[in-house]
Parts: C-alpha cells; structure tokens; sequence
C-alpha cells in the first residue's frame, strides 16, 4: 500500500488522515459558537470566505479534549459536500502507508473502534487510520 496519509496526532494517539481526502492542514484562530450543537462540534471558522464546521476530534471519539486553545491546527476535509475542519492535536508529516489496514486491536476504546479504518505501518510506527465520515458523525453515531 503506497497511499499518502498526513500523519497528526489525536487524542495523545498517532493516527492519519488520507491525503487524499485533506484539502489544507489550516491553523484555527477564531471559533464561533453554535448554540445547540453536541459537545465536540465546537462550532465554525472561516477558510477563504467559506464557512468550516470545527470538530474536535478527541471529543467526537468521546475522549476528553486534548488540544490546546492557543496553537490549533486542523485538516480540512470535505464530506458530502460540507467542510470541517477536523481539529487536532498536531499535524506533522505527510508520509505513505507501508501495509495494507490490519483491525484496530483491543484496548484503544469504543471511539477508535467506530472511528478508525484500520491501523497501518508508517515510518513512524503504527497509525490509526481516521475514517474521517465516521469521525464527523462524533460519539452519538453509537446509540443510533
């Protein structure tokens, strides 16, 4: 498998995006709220005149919130045409999978579970792989 990933961090845990799916990596300066939305969709930033609906990734595993307010970086992804911007707790390197998606093993939590294709082999060691729709659909996608 030579597809390219852009490898952040989420939750403290390695995981990746495909590069494919990622249109910007964008650092996240202002959020406006929106009232009534659950809990990890923090609300909206702007991109180029386009409004991004902000979701932190840690707690739309049901994880507590990892990132830090001051330095913010997200990828933006587009899913049945709305964009987010999935925020994380780094992003630091575009690089290739090695193997082919094995089962995430036990012991990483309900939220990886739902959330992640797959684990694969990177450089750095083995990734999460983010299924990025079952990510944005956050935590309550388990009791539907």
């Amino acid at each position: 498998m030579t597809d390219l990933l852009l490898q952040c961090l989420v939750a403290g845990r390695h995981a990746a995006i495909p590069a494919s799916d990622v249109q910007s990596v964008i650092e996240i300066e202002e959020i406006t709220p929106i009232p009534g939305t659950p809990d990890f969709i923090l609300g909206l930033t702007a991109l180029r005149s386009q409004a991004l609906t902000v979701i932190d990734c840690s707690l739309a595993l049901g994880l507590a919130k990892t990132v830090a307010e001051d330095d913010q970086r997200a990828a933006v992804v587009e899913v049945e045409g709305h964009l987010y911007a999935l925020l994380v707790d780094a992003a630091y390197d575009v690089g290739e999978a090695l193997s082919q998606p094995v089962a995430v093993p036990g012991g990483f939590g309900a939220g990886w579970q739902r959330a992640a294709r797959g684990m694969v082999e990177t450089e750095s060691g083995p990734t999460l792989l983010i299924d990025t729709s079952s990510l944005i659909a956050g935590p309550m996608a388990e009791a539907a």
